[in-house]
């Protein structure tokens, strides 16, 4: 392990703990050269499926690639990094359980959309025009207008069962 600043392969381990359920140990390093002191993530390698992208092409599935996209669509949001870092953990449970060689990347996208409609519906938009890639306004209206009657049906649940506007009568 090079340290980051300095690129020195000599350091030693600092502290050693177990985090995210048990399934990555997260190392804190000193640099024999420099120092300085940084963190590393340890996690076991998991054989995950190949990707298949709307144009057929095939990919590996990339990690740190759906996370920046997940970032890039919370950014300004009140959403941690350990959020992001669930959905990824959680992706990746579901992707090992679906035992699949392949898997289309429509269905990983849709299941990150309703992950982050469930966290922050401002991220879930930004993704979702982002991955949808809608043609024109009236297609975004149209999902916005979903994601506001989906809002005002569980809010109508919640209160009593009546939805929002209704007089009961």
């Amino acid at each position: 392990m090079r340290c980051p600043f300095c690129q020195d392969p000599e350091n030693k381990v600092i502290d050693s703990r177990e985090s995210q359920e048990g399934s990555v140990i997260r190392r804190r390093r000193e640099c024999l050269a420099c120092q300085r002191r940084f963190t590393t993530y340890e996690r076991v390698e998991e054989l995950l499926p190949l990707i298949v992208k709307k144009d057929g092409r095939r990919e590996a599935y990339d990690r740190e690639k759906l996370l920046s996209g997940l970032k890039k669509a919370c950014e300004k949001r009140p959403v941690s990094m350990e959020q992001l870092e669930h959905i990824a953990d959680d992706l990746e449970r579901q992707l090992q359980e679906m035992g699949e060689k392949e898997v289309p990347s429509s269905q990983i996208g849709e299941r990150l959309m309703q992950a982050l409609q469930d966290l922050d519906e401002v991220a879930y938009v930004r993704f979702a025009s982002v991955y949808r890639s809608f043609r024109d306004i009236s297609e975004f209206m149209s999902e916005l207008k979903e994601l506001i009657d989906e809002r005002a049906q569980s809010a109508g649940a919640r209160k009593g069962g009546r939805p929002r506007g209704s007089n009961g009568g």
